[in-house]
Protein backbone atom coordinates (compact mmCIF):
# COMPACT_ATOMS: atom_id res chain seq x y z
CA UNK A 1 0.00 0.00 0.00
CA UNK A 2 1.52 3.30 -1.08
CA UNK A 3 1.58 6.07 1.53
CA UNK A 4 -0.57 9.17 1.22
CA UNK A 5 1.19 12.44 0.63
CA UNK A 6 -0.52 15.01 2.83
CA UNK A 7 -1.12 18.45 1.33
CA UNK A 8 -2.14 21.70 3.01
CA UNK A 9 -3.85 24.41 0.99
CA UNK A 10 -3.47 28.02 2.18
CA UNK A 11 -6.24 30.37 0.98
CA UNK A 12 -7.66 33.77 1.86
CA UNK A 13 -10.73 34.02 -0.36
CA UNK A 14 -13.60 32.10 -1.93
CA UNK A 15 -11.57 28.96 -2.50
CA UNK A 16 -12.42 28.30 -6.16
CA UNK A 17 -8.86 27.31 -7.01
CA UNK A 18 -8.63 25.18 -3.88
CA UNK A 19 -11.90 23.45 -4.73
CA UNK A 20 -10.62 22.66 -8.22
CA UNK A 21 -7.40 21.20 -6.78
CA UNK A 22 -9.30 19.11 -4.21
CA UNK A 23 -11.60 17.76 -6.93
CA UNK A 24 -8.66 16.87 -9.17
CA UNK A 25 -6.69 15.13 -6.42
CA UNK A 26 -9.63 12.97 -5.36
CA UNK A 27 -8.87 10.85 -8.41
CA UNK A 28 -5.32 10.17 -7.17
CA UNK A 29 -5.37 7.91 -4.10
CA UNK A 30 -1.75 8.63 -3.16
CA UNK A 31 -2.41 12.34 -2.59
CA UNK A 32 -4.66 13.83 0.06
CA UNK A 33 -5.57 17.40 0.95
CA UNK A 34 -5.43 17.02 4.73
CA UNK A 35 -5.64 20.62 5.96
CA UNK A 36 -6.95 24.02 4.89
CA UNK A 37 -5.18 27.05 6.38
CA UNK A 38 -6.63 30.55 6.17
CA UNK A 39 -5.89 33.95 7.63
CA UNK A 40 -9.60 34.88 7.50
CA UNK A 41 -12.34 33.44 9.71
CA UNK A 42 -15.16 34.20 7.25
CA UNK A 43 -13.45 33.32 3.95
CA UNK A 44 -15.37 31.16 1.48
CA UNK A 45 -12.62 28.54 1.63
CA UNK A 46 -14.15 27.31 4.91
CA UNK A 47 -17.31 26.25 3.06
CA UNK A 48 -15.16 24.36 0.57
CA UNK A 49 -13.38 22.62 3.44
CA UNK A 50 -16.65 21.72 5.17
CA UNK A 51 -18.13 20.33 1.96
CA UNK A 52 -15.05 18.15 1.45
CA UNK A 53 -14.68 17.13 5.11
CA UNK A 54 -11.22 18.71 5.42
CA UNK A 55 -10.09 20.18 8.75
CA UNK A 56 -9.32 23.90 8.85
CA UNK A 57 -7.01 26.13 10.80
CA UNK A 58 -7.49 29.90 11.07
CA UNK A 59 -4.24 31.68 11.80
CA UNK A 60 -4.44 33.91 14.87
CA UNK A 61 -3.49 37.48 13.94
CA UNK A 62 -0.64 37.39 16.42
CA UNK A 63 0.83 34.34 14.69
CA UNK A 64 0.82 35.55 11.09
CA UNK A 65 4.44 36.71 11.36
CA UNK A 66 5.72 34.23 13.95
CA UNK A 67 4.45 31.04 12.37
CA UNK A 68 4.92 28.68 15.34
CA UNK A 69 1.28 27.71 15.65
CA UNK A 70 1.00 27.29 11.87
CA UNK A 71 3.98 24.96 11.91
CA UNK A 72 2.54 22.96 14.81
CA UNK A 73 -0.72 22.40 12.90
CA UNK A 74 1.14 21.40 9.74
CA UNK A 75 3.21 18.86 11.67
CA UNK A 76 0.21 17.48 13.57
CA UNK A 77 -1.55 16.80 10.25
CA UNK A 78 1.64 15.24 8.80
CA UNK A 79 1.75 17.78 5.98
CA UNK A 80 4.38 17.08 3.32
CA UNK A 81 3.59 19.82 0.80
CA UNK A 82 1.97 23.28 0.87
CA UNK A 83 -0.06 24.82 -1.94
CA UNK A 84 -0.99 28.51 -1.89
CA UNK A 85 -4.27 29.15 -3.69
CA UNK A 86 -5.26 32.79 -3.34
CA UNK A 87 -3.38 33.24 -0.09
CA UNK A 88 -2.46 36.91 0.35
CA UNK A 89 -0.13 36.87 3.36
CA UNK A 90 3.54 36.02 3.51
CA UNK A 91 4.32 32.51 4.65
CA UNK A 92 6.40 32.76 7.86
CA UNK A 93 10.11 32.12 7.50
CA UNK A 94 10.16 29.17 9.90
CA UNK A 95 7.47 27.44 7.82
CA UNK A 96 9.42 28.06 4.61
CA UNK A 97 12.59 26.68 6.20
CA UNK A 98 10.78 23.56 7.40
CA UNK A 99 9.21 23.03 3.97
CA UNK A 100 12.04 24.19 1.73
CA UNK A 101 11.07 23.76 -1.94
CA UNK A 102 7.82 22.21 -0.79
CA UNK A 103 5.71 25.39 -0.90
CA UNK A 104 4.30 26.60 -4.23
CA UNK A 105 2.10 29.48 -5.34
CA UNK A 106 0.14 30.47 -8.41
CA UNK A 107 0.18 34.11 -9.54
CA UNK A 108 -2.30 35.49 -12.13
CA UNK A 109 0.31 37.26 -14.26
CA UNK A 110 3.54 36.58 -16.08
CA UNK A 111 6.14 37.24 -13.41
CA UNK A 112 8.28 39.22 -12.91
CA UNK A 113 5.67 41.62 -14.33
CA UNK A 114 2.78 42.57 -12.07
CA UNK A 115 4.12 40.91 -8.96
CA UNK A 116 4.83 42.04 -5.43
CA UNK A 117 2.86 43.31 -2.48
CA UNK A 118 -0.66 44.45 -3.34
CA UNK A 119 -0.63 42.89 -6.79
CA UNK A 120 -3.39 40.29 -6.84
CA UNK A 121 -6.67 39.52 -8.56
CA UNK A 122 -8.49 42.43 -10.15
CA UNK A 123 -5.63 44.85 -9.46
CA UNK A 124 -3.37 42.84 -11.74
CA UNK A 125 -5.91 42.51 -14.56
CA UNK A 126 -6.73 46.23 -14.46
CA UNK A 127 -3.02 47.10 -14.65
CA UNK A 128 -2.46 44.69 -17.56
CA UNK A 129 -5.30 46.29 -19.54
CA UNK A 130 -4.30 49.85 -18.62
CA UNK A 131 -0.77 49.18 -19.88
CA UNK A 132 -2.16 47.75 -23.14
CA UNK A 133 -0.38 44.44 -22.75
CA UNK A 134 -1.13 41.97 -25.53
CA UNK A 135 -0.66 38.91 -23.36
CA UNK A 136 -1.00 37.84 -19.77
CA UNK A 137 -1.11 34.47 -18.05
CA UNK A 138 -0.17 32.54 -14.95
CA UNK A 139 3.04 31.79 -13.12
CA UNK A 140 3.45 28.80 -10.82
CA UNK A 141 6.52 29.19 -8.64
CA UNK A 142 8.25 28.09 -5.47
CA UNK A 143 7.68 30.41 -2.51
CA UNK A 144 10.47 32.24 -0.74
CA UNK A 145 10.52 35.13 1.75
CA UNK A 146 9.83 37.77 -0.94
CA UNK A 147 6.42 38.19 -2.58
CA UNK A 148 6.24 36.51 -6.01
CA UNK A 149 9.98 36.02 -6.17
CA UNK A 150 10.64 32.28 -6.01
CA UNK A 151 11.95 30.07 -8.80
CA UNK A 152 9.46 29.73 -11.65
CA UNK A 153 8.10 26.24 -12.30
CA UNK A 154 5.67 26.97 -15.15
CA UNK A 155 4.23 29.89 -17.08
CA UNK A 156 1.26 29.72 -19.43
CA UNK A 157 -0.01 32.60 -21.55
CA UNK A 158 -3.26 33.93 -22.89
CA UNK A 159 -3.96 36.78 -25.29
CA UNK A 160 -5.31 40.15 -24.19
CA UNK A 161 -7.49 41.90 -26.76
CA UNK A 162 -8.72 45.47 -26.99
CA UNK A 163 -12.18 44.24 -25.99
CA UNK A 164 -11.02 42.60 -22.79
CA UNK A 165 -12.07 43.94 -19.41
CA UNK A 166 -10.72 42.98 -16.01
CA UNK A 167 -13.62 40.52 -15.78
CA UNK A 168 -13.06 38.82 -19.13
CA UNK A 169 -9.32 38.63 -18.55
CA UNK A 170 -9.96 37.10 -15.13
CA UNK A 171 -12.04 34.37 -16.82
CA UNK A 172 -9.17 33.55 -19.18
CA UNK A 173 -6.72 33.44 -16.28
CA UNK A 174 -9.02 31.23 -14.21
CA UNK A 175 -9.19 28.79 -17.10
CA UNK A 176 -5.40 28.52 -17.12
CA UNK A 177 -5.26 28.18 -13.33
CA UNK A 178 -7.84 25.40 -13.23
CA UNK A 179 -6.11 23.45 -15.98
CA UNK A 180 -2.45 23.75 -15.03
CA UNK A 181 -2.22 24.10 -11.25
CA UNK A 182 -3.45 20.58 -10.36
CA UNK A 183 -1.28 19.12 -13.13
CA UNK A 184 1.83 20.85 -11.75
CA UNK A 185 1.09 19.70 -8.19
CA UNK A 186 0.82 16.08 -9.29
CA UNK A 187 3.90 16.32 -11.49
CA UNK A 188 6.03 17.84 -8.72
CA UNK A 189 4.96 15.24 -6.20
CA UNK A 190 5.63 12.41 -8.61
CA UNK A 191 9.18 13.70 -8.97
CA UNK A 192 9.77 14.76 -5.38
CA UNK A 193 8.31 11.79 -3.57
CA UNK A 194 9.06 9.33 -6.38
CA UNK A 195 5.59 7.84 -6.35
CA UNK A 196 4.37 5.75 -9.21
CA UNK A 197 0.86 6.76 -10.21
Amino acid sequence: MKPNIHIAIFASGKGTNAENIISHLKNIPNLKVSLIVSDKQNAGIHEVALKNNIPTFVIPKCDIDIGDEILNHLKSHQIDFIVLAGYLKKVPINVLKSYERNVINIHPALLPKYGGRGMYGRYIHEAVIKNEERESGITIHYVDEIYDNGEIILQEKCSVTEKDTAETLAEKIHGLEYKYYPEVIVSLLKTKIKLQF
